[in-house]
């Protein structure tokens, strides 16, 4: 399993959410998640195409 090591702390912080609402049962799909962090968390257009792009990557 690929590992994420996101450069930026914003980006490290967005991840971190992104998991903890999945696994508190979040209804939300991915992509309405990352598009909440980057709100959330200030994500520039390159961090929330590495964040996309990361998770596309893991789920596969």
């Amino acid at each position: 399993m690929a590992t994420i090591q996101p450069e930026g702390e914003n980006l490290r912080k967005a991840v971190r959410w992104i998991a903890e609402e999945k696994k508190a049962g979040s209804t939300q799909s991915r992509q309405q998640l990352m598009e909440a962090a980057g709100l959330k968390f200030n994500l520039t257009p390159v961090e929330a195409e590495y964040l996309a792009r990361s998770f596309k990557e893991i789920a596969g």
